[in-house]
């Protein structure tokens, strides 16, 4: 519209000096009006609201995300292992099932960087379809050759105490295996250049709590129980005073060596298929995997004391978990995140009263 208005501003503006040439006038000036008028509207408008600046892997808002890849570290969680140490700083946590029924996890850190995260257990399965949408590191005391090759097939970087990685030390207050000592920060001084920085966002966020897919209308007393096996099963609590789901291992309190009481911002479920594979463990047990990649079912989704259910699915090796509740993405309150892998057969969850 400019170019048009200037064009026939221009020929109005001919026209004059022709008709005035013909009279013997002065020349008349050529009318500026309509682009004075379009330049002032253009002003008028209203500048459009920047988006807060959050980290990727919280939603927290910050003035400035590190630079830094994401950071997965194998956590143990048999009775033997707890308390744990710097689980509390991570931004998502994943529990899974590994052999004999107990639980595993894979804690990950970007917005905070613990001092030190202990015990650094070994890889599984499973998890390289949980960190190839991080192009991250991961770090663990070790594993079976094929399950390595897989970590590094996803495109994510190992760094293994077996190997002779550094960052790795022994707590003597524990028996082994269970005192393996993890240094994040040394994790990450081993970047090799090629990591996605910062990692992309896995979820999606509210702007903050209150407009959470899963937000209770009003405080109440919610609360989660995940059986995860006939050995594991976990416990949420709401507590209105921290805004926060607090952890339990069967009625013990989760803690942390800190002490902390263990806490997730939100609480995501996924129902799913768990197999045996080929594979076994030290004692001849059957190692399992969790069955992630091109993958859909339930979810159960709590956050700021409500609970929806919802739908799961993941694509490719490299795609995100995406969650949906009556066709629309789930937003999550901004905060810490963790995911519980509930098997399809043995598994279940309760969650109660809110809604």
């Amino acid at each position: 519209m400019a170019r048009r208005t200037v064009r026939g501003a221009a020929v109005t503006a001919a026209l004059a000096l022709v008709l005035t040439a013909c009279s013997g006038g002065d020349p008349a000036p050529a009318p500026t009006t309509t682009v004075q008028a379009s330049v002032s509207a253009a002003k008028a408008s209203p500048p459009q609201p920047d988006a807060p600046t959050v980290w990727p892997l919280t939603g927290v808002e910050t003035e400035q995300v590190a630079d830094r890849p994401a950071l997965g570290i194998k956590v143990e969680n048999s009775p033997q292992a707890r308390p744990q140490t710097g689980l509390e700083d991570a931004d998502v946590v994943w529990e899974e099932v590994v052999e004999g029924g107990i639980s595993r996890f894979l804690a990950v850190y970007h917005s905070t960087i613990p001092d030190a995260v202990e015990p650094v257990r070994s890889v599984r399965p499973m998890d390289p379809a949980i960190v190839a949408p991080l192009d991250g590191i991961l770090a663990y005391s070790g594993a079976q050759q094929p399950f390595i090759a897989e970590v590094r097939a996803s495109g994510t970087q190992s760094v293994i105490m077996d190997a002779g990685d550094p960052g790795f030390s022994r707590d003597p207050a524990r028996p082994a295996p269970h005192d393996v000592i993890g240094d994040p920060q040394t994790f990450l001084d081993q970047a090799d250049g090629e990591r996605t920085v910062p990692p992309p966002a896995q979820f999606t966020f509210a702007r903050d709590a209150r407009r959470a897919t899963a937000a209770a209308d009003e405080a109440s007393d919610a609360g989660l129980e995940v059986r995860l096996s006939p050995a594991q099963t976990t416990r949420w609590a709401w507590d209105a005073e921290s805004a926060a789901w607090l952890r339990s291992e069967g009625s013990s309190p989760s803690m942390s060596t800190s002490g902390v009481q263990h806490a997730a911002t939100n609480v995501v479920a996924l129902q799913v298929e768990v197999v045996n594979t080929s594979y076994r463990d030290a004692s001849g047990a059957a190692v399992p995997e969790t069955q992630l990649v091109d993958s859909d079912g339930v979810a159960l989704v709590a956050s700021a004391g409500g609970w929806v259910e919802a739908q799961w699915s993941k694509g490719a090796l490299g795609d995100p978990v995406e969650l949906t509740h009556d066709g629309e993405p789930v937003e999550l309150a901004p905060g810490s995140t963790w995911v519980e892998l509930v098997p399809r057969d043995g598994g279940s969850w309760t969650a109660g009263p809110a809604q």
